[in-house]
């Protein structure tokens, strides 16, 4: 089993200092969040399936130089991955743009918002979809 190159790890920060058992490592296809000191669990996110990328950062936050990126993704288990008190937050939020846009590409996965016939809005999430609904109107 070949080990995973990671492009980006931090960890949570308290006061700027990396003094917490939360791990956040990216990868090229997946992003890793790792939680623990005895007991550890481990959740990822396939990057072809984030939806949304949103940057926080407090007054605190900015003292201390760190930030929250929010991932939203179509993941059924995790739909949503805070990446708390990171190091150089704006830098890594477009790292990981970066990478969600490489493995949509590789996939050819394109997320677009369409709207319903009731009005709402729904998600396309493949170009074969996107062919049958251009077929059907």
């Amino acid at each position: 089993m070949e080990a995973i190159q990671f492009i980006w790890k931090d960890r949570k920060r308290i006061l700027g200092m990396p003094i917490t058992f939360t791990r956040y490592r990216l990868s090229e296809d997946r992003l890793f969040c790792e939680k623990g000191f005895l007991n550890i669990t481990q959740e990822e996110v396939l990057l072809y399936r984030v939806r949304d990328l949103e940057l926080k950062m407090s007054l605190g936050q900015r003292l201390f130089g760190v930030g929250t990126i929010c991932v939203h993704s179509s993941d059924k288990t995790l739909p949503h991955l805070d990446l708390i008190n990171v190091k150089k937050p704006r830098e890594v939020k477009e790292t990981l743009h970066q990478y969600v846009e490489q493995a949509k590409d590789q996939r050819r996965m394109r997320t677009m918002e369409i709207m319903g016939q009731n009005g709402t809005e729904m998600d396309a999430c493949d170009d074969d979809l996107l062919d049958d609904l251009d077929s059907e109107h």
